[in-house]
């Protein structure tokens, strides 16, 4: 199949099936289609939605979401994973507001946090006609299978390799549905496990069909063992049944949130108190729970500690706070985090 075949076949198919309502559709600006491509990466369209609305009914513009304090922008980001890509939107956000317009050139793109080369193509692709090639996860899959692609699209040779074939597809006509349809493609149809590969408009040429082999490709990621990092999580609690919270450096996991005080044992978290003078009224802990992140398990034990002398008790100015349930709505909290609070409320009263 040619690139023109190849374009032609998946346009068209775009005008019949593809998406064409998605929030980010409506009222396309440069600003919605980055907010939204920041969403997705990593997470479907159907986690997506909910948090875009909240979000740009919240953030309408550039500047709306530069001037918010980054507290603002990790609460409303909770839950939705992956946080660094909340702060980078932030940062982002600032440097167009000094620029004064949204960049529309690849190499300025991808010199803004948290934008990336498919990123960057998508921009350019849909709010600004451009033609420039993504690869995106869906795209991946779509372009490997049709070109049968042995090797692990996370290895930087075939990476290379799909961002050549990728280059050599995409049109110059039509390129935002094209963008769009290659995505919707891959997230709808050829999809990792059970495409439908008889609605496929590329089901003639995909090579990976023609060796009755689709479930082959992509090639899985090597198999790795996922070490374990075990802690216990001080759920410290005063008089007025507040829990401490502690603020996350702003880098690394859960970065810039705000999340209980830390310890390797339930002794680590005894000495603490003991060091501060933290009288224990009362203490519980509860069954540890496992988090898992990309690239490790977290066993945490909370310890539920009940204290009735903590007015003397220093807290460092911004970057600790008592919460009770009705900060719920001003602060970033890790979606394990904000469970865990939510249920030792209930522990507490």
């Amino acid at each position: 199949m040619t690139p023109s075949a190849f374009q032609q076949n998946i346009l068209a198919w775009f005008d019949q099936y593809g998406r064409k309502d998605l929030p980010w559709q409506k009222d396309l600006t440069p600003y919605r289609v980055w907010l939204s491509e920041t969403m997705l990466q990593q997470t479907q369209v159907a986690t997506v939605i909910p948090y875009f609305n909240v979000f740009i009914e919240k953030f309408p513009d550039v500047a709306s979401l530069a001037n918010a304090p980054i507290d603002e922008v990790l609460h409303l980001w909770s839950g939705l994973g992956y946080y660094a890509r909340a702060r980078n939107l932030h940062k982002t956000a600032q440097l167009v507001d000094e620029r004064g317009n949204f960049p529309d050139t690849l190499d300025d793109l991808i010199d803004l946090p948290g934008i990336g080369l498919s990123t960057a193509g998508a921009i350019l692709s849909i709010a600004f006609d451009k033609s420039h090639p993504i690869l995106d996860g869906n795209v991946k899959r779509v372009l490997t299978r049709f070109k049968a692609v042995s090797g692990w699209p996370g290895n930087s040779a075939v990476n290379k390799k799909l961002w050549a074939i990728s280059a050599e597809l995409t049109p110059v006509a039509r390129v935002a549905d094209y963008t769009q349809a290659m995505m919707d493609l891959g997230a709808t149809v050829c999809t990792r496990s059970k495409p439908t590969c008889e609605a496929c408009p590329l089901n003639t040429g995909c090579l990976a069909r023609r060796t009755d082999n689709v479930s082959a490709f992509p090639t899985p990621k090597p198999a790795k063992t996922l070490p374990v990092k075990q802690l216990t999580l001080l759920l410290l609690s005063n008089a007025d049944n507040r829990i401490l919270l502690e603020k996350r450096p702003p880098t690394g996991i859960w970065g810039g949130l705000w999340s209980l005080p830390e310890f390797d044992s339930v002794e680590a978290a005894h000495d603490w108190c003991l060091t501060r003078s933290i009288h224990i009224a009362d203490q519980q802990a509860l069954t540890t729970r496992r988090h898992t992140f990309s690239h490790y398990h977290l066993d945490y034990t909370p310890l539920l500690i009940q204290s009735d002398n903590l007015i003397n008790f220093v807290m460092e100015a911004g970057q600790t706070v008592w919460y009770k349930a009705e900060h719920a709505n001003q602060l970033g909290l890790a979606a394990p985090i904000k469970l865990l609070l939510q249920q030792s409320q209930t522990r507490i009263k």
